[in-house]
């Protein structure tokens, strides 16, 4: 068995192309994920959109060049306890070289190439209308307006999983969610909360609200305090840029305004930080 050595291979060379290009994401229609925790999070949510998977030579233990084919998949099983499908690409790296590419300061010695999730937004409607049949919770979707902090649209994917909501929909000018730092930040979330651009933000707007789902805009101006608003069964919360807020077409395309009272002279709170005191309530 064949062990990649170099950091002139082209295997490499192209995952260090996607962790730092959005074009090169775009191109391929994959993007890469790092470190033990989220890759089992992975196979166990969807193993269908794993292509390859890297994996440094120390973490398989002693003497991987005379291990067999089956030998290998058994450490990679007993490693992740998880059973690799037979589509999943399985590559041995010397430390070194992986240690190169990564984007993190540890790798963890696993490195995966994952094809991107994508749906329309008629599609996670339908998903949210499905959801919200099964559990005793209604449609509940976080919309974003030209976030551009990779933190924060990670948290907020991270939280609004952890709050019950059932999609995230976000205008075309939003920073890249399968950027590494968006990847890491949302914890595995970006394979089980349902998300898509819309390039027609206010058209977007427009056809949620015909589903009959309330958007409510998180504005300081005109609006009700969040403690004091009855959220309709359906809903949506608008969240804007971190420095602008919300365009003014986008408040208007919705139905009602919320904000969160501040004490001191704070004049805003953190986007990602509203978001989840909006979520929550």
């Amino acid at each position: 068995m064949e062990i990649i050595s170099s950091t002139k291979n082209e295997k490499i060379k192209n995952i260090s192309a996607l962790l730092k290009s959005k074009k090169a994401r775009d191109e391929q229609g994959v993007f890469v994920i790092e470190g033990i925790r989220i890759f089992k999070d992975t196979l166990k949510t969807a193993p269908e959109y794993v292509e390859s998977i890297f994996i440094s030579e120390s973490i398989l233990g002693d003497n991987i060049t005379q291990k067999d084919h089956i030998s290998l998949n058994s450490t990679i099983t007993a490693l992740f306890s998880v059973s690799l499908p037979d589509t999943i690409s399985v590559y041995v790296v010397k430390d070194s070289v992986l240690d190169s590419v990564s984007g993190t300061v540890t790798t963890q010695g696993v490195i995966a190439i994952v094809r991107k999730p994508q749906i329309t937004l008629d599609r996670l409607l339908d998903i949210s209308k499905t959801v919200s049949s099964i559990n005793p919770q209604k449609i509940r979707l976080l919309i974003l307006e030209n976030i551009q902090d990779p933190g924060n649209l990670g948290t907020m994917l991270r939280t609004a999983e952890a709050a019950g909501m059932t999609g995230i929909i976000m205008s075309g000018n939003c920073t890249d969610i399968f950027s590494p730092k968006v990847v890491r930040s949302s914890m595995g979330s970006i394979f089980r909360m349902p998300f898509v651009y819309c390039d027609d933000f206010i058209k977007a707007l427009n056809k949620i609200k015909e589903k009959g789902i309330t958007i409510y805009a998180a504005y300081l101006h005109g609006g009700v305090p969040y403690k004091e608003i009855e959220f309709d069964s359906n809903y949506a919360i608008l969240i804007g840029n971190e420095g602008n807020g919300l365009t003014d077409s986008a408040v208007n395309a919705a139905n009602k305004r919320v904000f969160i009272p501040m004490s001191g002279e704070i004049e805003s709170l953190n986007a990602a930080v509203a978001a989840a005191i909006l979520m929550y309530k």
